[in-house]
């Protein structure tokens, strides 16, 4: 199963031809692709009509929504941001050390357009979905 960011969602509903929408696009309906709780309220919340916010509802709620935040990951969130600013980086979001936290807790691939997912990869094992961006 493959965890999808609403930085990838956002290209993918407005038809942005990037590596990670592309990557998406040929995931539906092939593999497992799970979003987070968390993703889905950053997400619908950004459309302006009421169709869209249908159409993209119906197509999220079709996949594995999973619930990203308990105590547990919210303690490991917090033992992450610690200890990415001991190496001197700072995570802008408290939602993408919740989100990636989680997927590196279950093991799982983020797909993901975002940089600041990239000290997650680089000091905390997070995996990418899109190795080699």
């Amino acid at each position: 199963m493959i965890v999808v960011d609403s930085s990838v969602w956002i290209d993918y509903f407005t038809g942005k031809g990037t590596p990670e929408a592309e990557k998406l696009d040929s995931l539906l309906g092939e593999e497992p692709v799970a979003t987070g709780d968390l993703v889905l309220a950053e997400v619908l919340q950004g459309f302006r009509t009421d169709k869209d916010f249908r159409k993209a509802r119906e197509l999220l709620m079709s996949l594995n929504v999973v619930n990203m935040l308990d105590t547990t990951i919210a303690l490991k969130s917090a033992a992450n941001f610690r200890t990415l600013r001991k190496k001197g980086i700072t995570v802008r979001k408290t939602i993408d050390t919740i989100i990636a936290t989680y997927c590196i807790e279950n093991k799982l691939p983020l797909l993901h357009s975002d940089k600041d997912f990239q000290p997650f990869h680089k000091h905390l094992k997070l995996k990418n979905a899109l190795p080699g961006t």
